[in-house]
């Protein structure tokens, strides 16, 4: 059992930055590859970024690619979101997911099914 916990989210004006953190609680953090995503009113929850179980490979949509670079910190149980110049249209809650295999294909990454394990959410809004 993982259970996530993010932080970091906020109020940014267009052009800004946040750094969203991810909490997991368990010992075999080292094991999952882990990934964020997006939910905003009245929408499914999209793909952001995730990043395979060593740090080593890393997955970005389209939408974020240069702007958003996803990490982690296996000593500290923690998978980092740098989210720079901030677009009115990255508003949303987002969440961290947990998947329980090493390295994802590009595919799987980009796949709500594929994560067992869910956070609650934070906030991002993007101002113009």
């Amino acid at each position: 059992q993982v259970q996530l916990v993010e932080s970091g989210g906020g109020l940014v004006q267009a052009g800004g930055s946040l750094r969203l953190s991810c909490a997991a609680s368990g010992r075999t953090f080292s094991s999952y590859a882990m990934g964020w995503f997006r939910q905003a009113p009245g929408k499914g929850r999209e793909f952001v970024a995730a990043i395979s179980w060593s740090g080593g490979s890393t997955y970005y949509a389209d939408s974020v690619k240069g702007r958003f670079t996803i990490s982690r910190d296996n000593a500290k149980n923690t998978v980092y979101l740098q989210m720079n110049s901030l677009k009115p249209e990255d508003t949303a809650v987002y969440l961290c997911a947990a998947a329980p295999r090493r390295r994802p294909t590009t595919a799987q990454a980009m796949t709500v099914n594929f994560y067992d394990y869910w956070g609650q959410g934070t906030q991002v809004a993007v101002s113009s």
